[in-house]
């Protein structure tokens, strides 16, 4: 029986106040959300989850080192009290600029402002086959599947006297050299020596094999060489197999077969290697740039529009010195949250915009226990004080004093233990 989709206006309290309508409760829509407090605007949020998740820590619920909760937040805890928000849990499916109307599954709103902070998925880059055999990192359900996954492959293993069954269901493919990347082969490298050994030792020796696979020359090219060489350095001493300028052309479950014809027989393969943003459709796809993103002036706004932004990854603020946009990391999606909601405030007053301006404080990887990079400008940390930085930094980052708590206690185990307490098999993962 086909569900009846509901056609009606999503309910909201009626303030006689700008509405700003608000995609996405990534890093940049929570930033505007919260700097829009106590300011002359009817706030409405609107996202297909009830929770903010906090991304750059996907990797150590994949690799079981943190519990899904700790890294999420109820959006209407979070901001309970604030008297001019709203949220609502819908999945955005078109907008009509015209009418200025956004369309979702449990009906319509309209805006006076409408802000995209939509975000990005994993680009498979038309790799279909990839797509359908491996795993992405975006999102929570994306690392409860990794971890799912790579359990209940070594489970799978001790079942089976097949030597070469073996070693597939124990191996590893990670594909992209970046943060993602290395951090995962890390946390991996670490599960490998530390957690196989007691939890499943008949599977020890050289079983459990981790490969790193970058297309380019060098890991982490966002950063300095010098923590390239760094990070390349440390793996390989974690016994990571890191393959440079290496392309994965497919992979069917169980081979994935990588440049000049050669091939690794692994049972998970996790994609890091690319993402491109989204959004609803409705818009003019001629204001679409490179990496599916939108083109934005210095104010955010929708090449076109007065009335339509985009921040964090989904915008692309392309200008002769950022031919690309800014870089789709938190730190740009937050800053512009936080300077779109001054130039809301601006419009209402009939003052001239602030165009956007990026503060880099620095790029962070952590490799594992005491080892990480840090570039802050024409400074190179690593090992155990880059460890300590990027640590502090993602602790006061975390949203919730609980979650906190509990990411801050969970660390501390592992810090004095390895321990990683969280292999747990909540729900299986099947292949769609």
């Amino acid at each position: 029986m086909l569900k009846q989709k509901r056609t009606g206006k999503i309910w909201v309290p009626d303030l006689d106040l700008p509405r700003v309508v608000i995609i996405g409760s990534g890093f940049a829509g929570m930033s505007l959300v919260r700097k829009l407090r106590n300011k002359p605007f009817h706030v409405i949020l609107l996202d297909q989850n009830n929770y903010h998740q906090f991304q750059p820590l996907l990797y150590q619920v994949a690799t079981s080192g943190l519990e899904p909760d700790s890294i999420t937040f109820p959006i209407r805890k979070l901001f309970k009290g604030q008297k001019n928000f709203v949220f609502r849990m819908a999945k955005v499916e078109h907008i009509d600029p015209q009418i200025k109307t956004v369309y979702c599954d449990v009906g319509s709103i309209e805006y006076d402002y409408l802000v995209l902070a939509t975000g990005s998925v994993t680009n498979f880059f038309g790799l279909n086959e990839i797509e359908s055999n491996s795993i992405g990192l975006k999102s929570i359900n994306d690392s409860l599947n990794i971890r799912s996954l790579m359990l209940q492959n070594l489970e799978k293993a001790t079942l089976t006297d097949d030597a070469n069954e073996r070693e597939e269901l124990t191996s590893i493919v990670i594909v992209g050299g970046g943060p993602a990347g290395v951090e995962m082969a890390g946390a991996m490298a670490e599960f490998k020596k530390f957690i196989l050994p007691t939890d499943y030792p008949y599977l020890t020796g050289d079983l459990m094999k981790i490969y790193l696979v970058e297309a380019g020359p060098r890991l982490l090219s966002a950063m300095s060489e010098r923590s390239s060489e760094t990070t390349f350095r440390d793996l390989t001493k974690m016994d990571v197999n890191i393959l440079l300028k290496t392309s994965v052309q497919s992979f069917d479950g169980h081979l994935a077969l990588i440049s000049e014809g050669k091939s690794i027989r692994a049972a998970t393969l996790v994609w890091t290697a690319g993402v491109q943003g989204t959004f609803p459709a409705g818009l003019d796809m001629s204001k679409v740039v490179r990496g599916n993103r939108l083109k934005v002036n210095s104010y955010s706004q929708v090449e076109g529009f007065d009335d339509i932004f985009a921040i964090g990854d989904v915008g692309s603020m392309v200008s002769e010195t950022l031919p690309m946009g800014h870089p789709m990391v938190a730190p740009a999606a937050i800053q512009q949250g936080e300077q779109l909601a001054e130039n809301l405030y601006r419009l209402t007053k009939d003052k001239d915009l602030v165009p956007f301006e990026y503060k880099n404080k620095g790029s962070l990887a952590t490799i594992g226990k005491k080892r990480a990079v840090a570039d802050m400008g024409k400074l190179h940390y690593r090992g155990f004080p880059a460890w300590l930085v990027w640590s502090t930094v993602h602790l006061l980052s975390i949203i919730g004093f609980r979650n906190k708590i509990m990411v801050g206690l969970n660390w501390l185990g592992s810090y004095l233990t390895y321990d990683k307490g969280n292999r747990l098999i909540i729900r299986r993962y099947r292949k769609q």
